[in-house]
């Protein structure tokens, strides 16, 4: 074999020999990398920070990693899957061997019931990825919409079934124009309540659907007041009630003047109806030591019991129902209220005393252009 021979052959075994080296040092460093993926600690600080319930799982059901969510929960405890539905529910999966789900009711960290959709999903390796979303935001949704259709319809009822008897009994007595003056009467309130009610389910629909501080512009609280205080002067003139107006000068909130409007008018309403003949109503507003507007609305009326304080920004929640029923009241003038506050990203609370009168306050943030330095 000539020289040139042997050069080549040594050149192409060294490149094979090299190649091959290289090949080993691949095969290594991708067997490291994915000992890295696979690593529990390294799954641990990827599972960690998710906002959904997961949990992995190995082949033994023997918990490899968690996020800090699942483990709130409880269903992770220690290197065990917990409750038993969510075992049942994997031992289905592997015998399936497809995703399965199943709703689970738990409690959170915060004590309240939880609602969670959750699948578990068997992997070819044998181990399994079990996965828990939140579903009770969705499940208080529903159930309050549930809760609000059904408190709808029962009040719609009322007046719509007193407009039909109303309206057959002025016919029965068409011969007796006392009666029928009478019937009418109660007729025109009967019309009136649900021409109320309609105007405020129609208002909290509304309310629900559009965000005021998409278009938000600058406010003046003296007016709104004043405005509101305005609307109520007809009812409280009927009930013998005075209303007076103590307004700080120059307060500016941002938001929408007329659902502003709308939540004190209904806080000027409600003080009306709850106080005697001869009572007083005082809306007033001012810098609250953090800065944001009060507009405070006080009776001496008949005041809230503690209990009772807990639910009246409830819809449909009436302190005294039948007295709310007879002056016209819908159960949502303050469910609309709160809703208002917090859509401005304020808030509305209340003080009140049994025989001693009520406070409403509503909070708001100050325009900072508009306010006073």
């Amino acid at each position: 074999m000539t020289p040139f021979a042997w050069a080549l052959l040594g050149f192409v075994l060294g490149a094979a020999l090299g190649a091959a080296v290289v090949w080993m040092v691949i095969q290594r460093a991708a067997r490291k990398v994915r000992g890295q993926i696979v690593n529990r600690h390294h799954l641990g600080e990827i599972l960690a920070p998710l906002r959904a319930a997961v949990v992995v799982v190995s082949e033994a059901d023997f918990v490899l990693a968690a996020s800090a969510f699942a483990r709130k929960l409880g269903m992770a405890r220690g290197s065990s899957l917990y409750p038993a539905e969510v075992s049942d529910l994997l031992a289905d999966a592997r015998k399936s061997k497809r995703t399965m789900e199943c709703d689970l009711r738990l409690v959170g960290a915060s004590g309240e019931p939880m609602q969670l959709a959750v699948r578990a999903v068997p992997l070819s390796n044998g181990a399994a990825v079990i996965v828990g979303e939140d579903r009770s935001e969705d499940l208080r949704f529903s159930e309050t919409r549930r809760d609000f259709v059904a408190n709808i319809s029962h009040e719609l009822k009322t007046p719509i079934g007193a407009i039909g008897l109303l309206a057959e009994a002025a016919d029965s007595a068409a011969g007796d124009p006392e009666a029928v003056h009478l019937f009418l009467g109660k007729l025109t309130k009967e019309t009136r309540r649900l021409n109320e009610l309609v105007s405020q389910i129609i208002a909290l629909s509304r309310l629900q659907a559009v965000d005021p501080l998409l278009d938000a512009h600058e406010v003046e609280v003296t007016q709104v007041m004043e405005a509101a205080v305005a609307r109520c002067a007809e009812i409280a003139e009927a009930g013998s009630i005075s209303i007076s107006v103590q307004a700080e000068p120059d307060l500016i909130v941002i938001g929408d003047a007329e659902e502003l409007e709308t939540a004190v008018t209904n806080l000027v309403q409600n003080a009306v109806a709850y106080s005697e003949p001869g009572a007083r109503v005082a809306v007033t507003s001012g810098l609250a030591d953090d800065g944001r507007v009060e507009i405070r609305v006080s009776d001496n009326g008949i005041g809230i019991s503690t209990e009772d304080q807990k639910r009246i920004f409830e819809r449909f929640f009436r302190v005294n129902a039948d007295r709310s029923r007879a002056s016209g009241g819908t159960g949502l003038g303050l469910s609309i209220v709160k809703h208002v506050a917090v859509a401005h990203g304020g808030e509305v609370t209340v003080w009140s005393r049994v025989g001693r009168g009520s406070t409403f306050t509503l909070r708001l943030p100050q325009s900072i252009e508009g306010g006073s330095e």
